[in-house]
């Protein structure tokens, strides 16, 4: 411990965002460039030092996190990002885009503020790009084996960075027109500006991995095909098939998947459009469901103008601490404000027709149902008619049915698993397991020799740990494949049936 004390004399202080008006006026992360580093070394020292860390255990990567909080309060970046990118591939991902699991199992939330362990991971992975420290690792000889991983995820990259530094030869299909799937396209650039990404496929590259973009493995090129040609397969293509909402009035215009939207403002951003296609530029937008996708798509439609945002989630109000049921360490649900809630809330007042609501107000409506949708005359969506439901069953309540003005309607209601009809399952011969997803044994191999599933592909809809987790752990089980005795000198952090500490 560099600090024995600190964790008694150091509070909490999380990195600052930049100011709700200024940030929704462009596209920047909603982070300053600036600010971290002078607060990071005093949060490192807030670490135990634990004899038992429960936050590595809580990270599927396990991440060895006391050690590198010890080495940047020495300010030793050099030891702190070869330890951080010991375990992770993609720090700077994680930094910005985990919702920190890790900092749930903190021993010190038992009973005080945790460290700020993702602040620390992010400031660990930008010094390591500013210092010079993150070059590639192109491997010292090559195996001769060839593998081809479909998908260019977080599971897919993870994948494809380990499988070519153990020296095989790894090609990357991506159906896309740019690699990164729902990181370059999914992921709004206030949470994760493209730079990031770019920087580390570049890195990629130098280390010898191939990227094949615009080929939809399955249609453009026959599966079996592609799996002759390459000694193992790797299916990272992610939970792409998204739910709907079966409800009257759902054929209406003006109603889309979330998975439809955030992609043309991405695009935008790419210099695809000039405008995008579809905007919520002075339009009543209504937002269902109520994760990270939906919370996206409020920042987004903030960053576009609309001219007001609610966002509907059917679960009840989350209490403000864990519940009884949700002990430590377990990642609780909690009530949870993000970058975009608040945005909403410290903007509510500038409305410029119709009542405002107080500053502060949630744009979330808790326990409530979409019952159905009504439009006008030329087919568009113009209401949306909602009733609050009973928190544990969800059964609509009497007499709680009213309406709201709704002209663009947004369905983020997550994903069901990969997509079947894309004929890649089918010409490989793969099965689905009765979760929808595709089945693998403990070492990620499907039925079909040589092929493996990793990510949200077989896991089902996860974090972004657990992807590159997956990815890392698939290239080792690829790599014992290969080599015919069944040893890897890859790490393996994770079995496909893990599962994390969250209720």
């Amino acid at each position: 411990m560099a600090d024995p004390k600190g964790f008694l004399t150091t509070p909490r202080r999380l990195r600052e965002r930049r100011a709700a008006q200024e940030r929704v006026g462009d596209w920047h992360e909603v982070y300053p460039q600036r600010g971290l580093l002078p607060i990071i070394g005093g949060q490192a020292g807030r670490c135990m030092d634990c004899g038992i860390p429960f936050c590595h255990n809580a990270c599927p990567l396990g991440n060895l996190i006391p050690d590198w909080n010890f080495l940047v309060t020495c300010e030793d970046w050099k030891g702190a990002s070869a330890h951080l990118h010991a375990t992770n591939n993609f720090p700077e991902f994680t930094g910005r885009l985990c919702p920190a699991p890790c900092e749930s199992a903190c021993v010190l939330a038992i009973n005080s503020d945790a460290v700020t362990i993702k602040n620390v991971e992010v400031a660990i992975a930008d010094q390591a790009w500013q210092l010079g420290l993150e070059t590639p690792k192109p491997p010292e000889r090559l195996s001769g084996k060839t593998v081809a991983v479909v998908g260019s995820g977080p599971a897919g990259l993870a994948a494809a960075q380990q499988l070519t530094r153990a020296g095989h030869t790894t090609t990357v299909y991506e159906r896309a027109d740019r690699i990164g799937g729902l990181l370059r396209y999914g992921i709004p650039g206030f949470r994760l500006e493209k730079h990031h990404l770019d920087r580390r496929i570049e890195q990629l590259r130098a280390e010898g991995t191939k990227f094949r973009t615009e080929v939809a493995v399955g249609t453009d090129l026959p599966a079996d095909e592609l799996r002759a040609r390459y000694d193992a397969l790797v299916i990272a293509v992610g939970a792409t098939a998204w739910r709907d909402l079966p409800v009257p009035g759902r054929e209406l215009s003006g109603i889309h998947q979330a998975m439809e939207y955030l992609p043309l403002a991405n695009r935008v951003l790419e210099g695809d459009f000039a405008e995008p296609p579809l905007t919520a530029e002075g339009r009543h937008v209504v937002i269902i469901g109520g994760g990270d996708t939906a919370a996206d798509c409020l920042g987004t439609a903030l960053r576009q103008h609309a001219a007001d945002v609610t966002q509907l989630d059917i679960n009840p109000r989350p209490d403000d601490v864990r519940a009884e049921d949700q002990p430590w360490p377990v990642h609780p649900k909690i009530y949870r404000i993000t970058a975009s809630h608040e945005e909403a809330r410290e903007l509510a007042h500038l409305r410029e027709d119709g009542p405002a609501p107080e500053p502060g107000a949630d744009p979330r409506v808790f326990s409530a149902a979409t019952m159905r949708f009504e439009g006008d005359e030329h087919g568009s969506v113009r209401s949306l008619h909602l009733v609050e439901v009973e928190p544990a069953e969800r059964r609509p309540l009497a007499g709680t049915e009213r309406t709201i003005r709704a002209d663009l309607v947004l369905l983020a209601l997550g994903f069901a698993g990969p997509e079947r009809d894309s004929g890649l399952t089918h010409q490989l011969g793969v099965e689905f397991d009765k979760a929808g997803n595709l089945a693998r044994g403990r070492d990620f191999a499907t039925s079909a020799d040589g092929v493996f599933v990793a990510g949200d592909a077989g896991r089902g809809q996860s974090l972004i740990v657990w992807a590159i987790a997956e990815g890392r752990a698939v290239a080792a089980a690829v790599d014992r494949y290969l080599s015919g005795s069944g040893s890897t000198a890859l790490p393996a952090p994770i079995a496909p049936t893990d599962r994390p500490l969250v209720v």
